[in-house]
């Protein structure tokens, strides 16, 4: 029986195939490409590519049933990639336009989301997030489980056991490589935050891996986790975020747009695990990586911002050892 729904705000942006894989976990992906690709599935009425994006408030038209209802009175019946799961934590791959924590009941959000992925193997539904992301920044979210790793990995962040990188497309061409270690103070009023010598420490170290186009792709390690942090201080070095309304160049921003930039280029490429404790033990010496996204990927083409090695340090996926 054909199934009819109406695209939601969580979704908008989102790429057809990835939006029906996360309704439908457990449908194939050979019949969701097939249903694409004979046209049996629809959207607005018209047969759509693949790779196409979602808008919310589009009617989607597929060949199935509709979503099985498990999972108790979850609202938003959605899953999320996961980089890596064990008994204990698990690290997904978060997609731009999706809070970690709703400010409503009726948002959609990363927790819900992870709790309804528990719920349908049938296993407790426990999910706490570790850290944060803003809601357009993508990649490895950190989920702790039970409450004894929530506490394990809260006591290696504040020791620095656990590093977080990230990728970014910055304005212009910093240094080969810099540190800036500028004070951030957050207004909790106008959810902003600004560099102020009364604020708390930060401290950020970056990488310049490659430039072009008055563009550079960035690696940076957040010492320190501040709220905004590598949006702030690229900014505050002269460097904002391509993409960044609140903290970037509105002009360069402006003219990226038209070229299909929707979101600050920010990707949460890696976490990286030192000396765990208890239970958690045997991931230290790991990390576990989420791949460059596709709007990152297709504006280091556009902008021309080739480098040896892309190819494996943006496809870089789950767990490695360092």
């Amino acid at each position: 029986m054909a199934y009819k729904l109406v695209v939601s705000q969580s979704d908008h942006g989102r790429r057809l195939d990835k939006t029906i894989r996360s309704m439908w976990p457990a449908l194939p992906l050979s019949v969701v490409m097939k249903g694409i690709r004979t046209g049996t599935v629809r959207l607005d009425g018209r047969k759509s590519a693949c790779d196409v994006r979602v808008s919310a408030g589009q009617e989607l038209y597929v060949p199935w049933e509709a979503p099985e209802e498990k999972g108790g009175s979850f609202l938003f019946r959605r899953t999320l990639p996961v980089l890596y799961r064990d008994d204990w934590l698990m690290v997904v791959n978060k997609p731009e336009n999706l809070l970690v924590q709703p400010d409503r009941k009726d948002q959609d959000n990363v927790i819900d989301r992870v709790k309804y992925m528990l719920s349908i193997e049938g296993a407790e539904e426990r999910a706490y997030a570790v850290h944060r992301l803003d809601r357009n920044t993508t990649g490895a979210l950190l989920m702790a489980l039970s409450g004894i790793s929530l506490r394990i990995l809260q006591d290696a962040f504040r020791s620095r056991e656990i590093q977080k990188t990230y990728l970014a497309v910055v304005v212009g061409k910093p240094m080969k490589r810099g540190e800036i270690t500028a004070p951030l103070l957050k207004d909790p009023g106008s959810n902003t935050v600004r560099v102020d010598s009364a604020g708390k420490e930060a401290r950020t170290l970056y990488r310049l891996l490659a430039a072009g186009g008055g563009l550079s792709l960035v690696e940076l390690e957040l010492v320190t986790g501040r709220s905004h942090q590598a949006r702030v201080h690229m900014a505050h070095a002269g460097h904002p975020i391509l993409g960044d309304v609140r903290y970037g160049d509105g002009e360069i921003n402006e003219r990226w747009r038209r070229r299909g930039v929707r979101r600050p280029l920010l990707h949460s490429h890696s976490i990286a695990f030192g000396a765990l404790e208890g239970e958690l033990e045997p991931l230290s010496g790991t990390a576990v990586f989420a791949p460059a996204p596709e709007d990152m990927r297709r504006l280091i083409e556009l902008a021309a911002l080739g480098f040896e090695g892309q190819e494996s340090l943006l496809d870089r996926h789950g767990p490695r050892n360092l």
